[in-house]
């Protein structure tokens, strides 16, 4: 059963104010089997001060592209209802012509637009009311005779509604059903959700949670009689064999759907994905369509299912048939003013594999699962009670590409450089690193902070996660010397992101000593993290870029030493000299896949840097007759700029060769560096 969460909570608010509301809603949206993301709105009706001074009757209702999970007080408008009442005589009103008038009737134009079903709430003359899109509720109003299970479970106290697009014209229906049933205590509209209301908030609440688990239970049992989905028809993986196909399938898969545009990747096998994806009536039940309107935008009017034979091939033509669908799908219902979406699927149904879901970033991704998951729950429900129906192709497509629903899109922020992109960052933790993580992520970029620090590199994953939102970072530990370890890391970035497409090759250490007294072991150590590293972390890099088949870039760090016989450092340079040449070896057969590979060739970044936090600050200080607290200056004074270089420098350096404006460069050596005349390219 849902559980009440008004009834366990202790807050004290005053009632009937734009708080209690702002809680309110919280509490709705905060269990999904209630609430969709991003669906469901609340109101209520008082008085304020208008801009003369006088008081008028007002409606806070929520505003548009807003969460009920999440949302603010910032996130509601007012309106004054004595504007709006009156358009309860007229017959009709278009979309455009709703908005514009709302506008117009709203108590503060700095408010966010009003939701959707502003109407539907104001033409109700209830105090509270809340609109939500619960599972159970759904369920009913999918199923082929959900009329008449409704009046099993609620008798004479609902009012039925066919399904109309959200809007005038269902505000009025719903306003005059209600009217017309003195009986009535709530709404359930076909294919759609859940109205109810109240004199007080608590009230209103607390018949949204009754309502549904009234339909829960009668749903429940009806489950208790019958095989969920008709039964299972496949027998699921090991979770080992799952992941292994899934690490196998997830690259390939990602390329597929990121030709037009470039798609992140996650991955689902929880019990209740792989119960509906294992079953007998899943095929079925998936391509009826969208469970409700408000799922519909973020998953598509229906997935893509593939009976998969382990064969790549037939993932990739499913695909390509999907896309084609996809497109006369759009061609069959678009105006002349209608721009086609990114055609590939948003969810992806592979027997004894799970779910897979695409977006622009891994929350997009995440929220498109989350809402299918809910779908599948919709889908049982409305199945255990004879069958699951739902809207037409025409009605799915104006919903799909609804003005109004495309508003809400608009909301987000405008994407970055980086945006749809996964950087995968050896020496995550340090201060090239970390400086470089954080400017990738800044202009969109979803990073990867793999480092023996695993602890340092969590904490910048933090760091970053806590601006630029939960997913966007993620710390692996990886020692560059294992080929284990680079492979696992690899896998696991795949299963969190689909892919890599950029690579920084950061990872490093520096020791010095006198040639001659160079040992094997001090020249094993450089070779080994340097020089092995770097290529097996770029080999692995390789075979998934290449897998995906869209591209990538590679930048290495090198040194000035990398083309700069650097005194008492023959081993360091001598491998920071093989680093540059592998990415010159890379770039040559990386560019029939579009991939580049570049290297940046810093010289002393002292700040934040673990090498110059250790013996080699000494070393070197030696090595140039000096003090250690002597170096930053002596680097300084050396370059012909009389600069020093910090992290950031670098980290600009990096994200240039991995931006757009890069892409036709490859090959390439850019030394920052301040001017080091004797370690001047030519």
């Amino acid at each position: 059963m849902i559980q009440n969460l008004w009834a366990s909570s202790n807050k004290s608010i005053e009632p009937d104010t734009l708080e209690e509301l702002t809680f309110r809603s919280n509490l709705i949206g905060a269990d999904r089997r209630v609430c969709n993301w991003g669906g469901g709105n609340t109101s209520f009706k008082t008085t304020a001060l208008d801009f003369k001074g006088e008081e008028v009757d007002i409606m806070w209702v929520k505003g548009s592209g807003s969460d009920l999970a999440t949302m603010k007080e910032a996130n509601f408008t007012a309106l004054q209802l004595e504007h709006i009442l009156p358009l309860q005589e007229r017959e009709d009103m278009s979309d455009e012509e709703m908005v514009d008038y709302l506008a117009h009737c709203m108590q503060n134009k700095s408010h966010p637009r009003a939701s959707i079903e502003t109407l539907l709430h104001a033409f109700l003359p209830f105090k509270h009311v809340d609109h939500t899109h619960p599972d159970s509720i759904i369920s009913v109003c999918c199923a082929p005779n959900g009329k008449e299970i409704a009046k099993e479970i609620f008798g004479n106290r609902f009012v039925w509604v066919p399904y109309i697009r959200p809007g005038f014209l269902l505000s009025k229906m719903i306003a005059e059903g209600v009217k017309n049933n003195p009986d009535a205590e709530l709404v359930l509209m076909e294919k759609h959700g859940l109205v109810v209301w109240g004199d007080t908030a608590r009230e209103s609440y607390d018949k949204t949670i009754q309502v549904i688990n009234e339909a829960k239970a009668y749903i429940d049992n009806e489950l208790k009689k019958k095989s969920a989905f008709g039964g299972q028809s496949k027998e699921g993986f090991p979770p080992a064999k799952r992941e292994q196909l899934v690490n196998e399938i997830l690259p390939y898969l990602r390329g597929l759907v990121s030709k037009e545009q470039s798609q992140i990747i996650t991955y689902d096998d929880t019990e209740d994905v792989l119960e509906f994806v294992n079953s007998e009536r899943a095929v079925q039940l998936s391509q009826v369509g969208a469970a409700c309107p408000d799922h519909l935008v973020h998953t598509k009017r229906i997935p893509l299912f593939i009976n998969w034979d382990g064969n790549l091939e037939t993932i990739r033509t499913s695909i390509e048939n999907y896309q084609i669908a996809y497109k006369k799908y759009f061609e069959d219902h678009a105006s002349a003013e209608d721009k086609m979406f990114n055609p590939s699927p948003r969810v992806i149904l592979i027997p004894g594999i799970g779910m897979i879901n695409t977006g622009k970033d891994k929350a997009s991704a995440l929220i498109s699962g989350a809402l299918y998951r809910r779908a599948i729950t919709v889908m049982k429900g409305s199945d255990a009670l004879g069958g699951f129906t739902s809207l037409t192709e025409a009605e799915s497509f104006a919903i799909e590409y609804w003005p109004l629903e495309l508003y809400k899109l608009s909301l987000a922020p405008k994407e970055a450089e980086f945006s749809r992109k996964v950087a995968f960052v050896t020496g995550g933790a340090g201060g090239i690193g970390s400086e470089t993580c954080r400017l990738l992520a800044s202009q969109g970029a979803h990073v990867v902070l793999a480092d023996l620090n695993v602890e340092g590199a969590q904490k910048i994953a933090s760091e970053i996660n806590e601006a630029y939102g939960e997913g966007r970072a993620t710390a692996v530990q990886m020692d560059v010397t294992s080929e284990e370890q680079i492979i696992s890391a690899f896998q696991q970035v795949t299963r969190t992101y689909g892919g890599v497409d950029i690579l920084v090759n950061n990872a490093g250490l520096a020791t010095s000593s006198p040639f001659e007294e160079t040992t094997l072991k001090e020249w094993n150590l450089n070779m080994n993290v340097l020089g092995t590293g770097y290529f097996l972390v770029s080999r692995e890099a390789f075979k998934l870029m290449k897998t995906q088949g869209i591209g990538g870039s590679m930048i290495f760090i090198g040194s000035k030493n990398s083309i700069y016989a650097g005194k008492n450092a023959s081993a360091y340079s001598a491998v920071k000299a093989l680093e540059v040449h592998l990415a010159r070896c890379i770039a040559t057969e990386g560019g029939d896949f579009g991939i580049r590979a570049n290297s940046v060739l810093p010289d002393a970044v002292l700040q934040g840097s673990a090498i110059w936090g250790s013996k080699w600050r000494e070393e070197r200080a030696t090595a140039y007759g000096i003090e250690p607290d002597e170096l930053e200056e002596h680097y300084r004074k050396r370059t012909v700029l009389k600069e020093n270089i910090y992290p950031r420098d670098i980290a600009e350096a990096i994200v240039f060769f991995a931006s757009s404006k890069a892409t036709k460069t490859t090959g390439c050596m850019l030394t920052v560096d301040g001017g080091v005349a004797a370690a001047f390219t030519r």
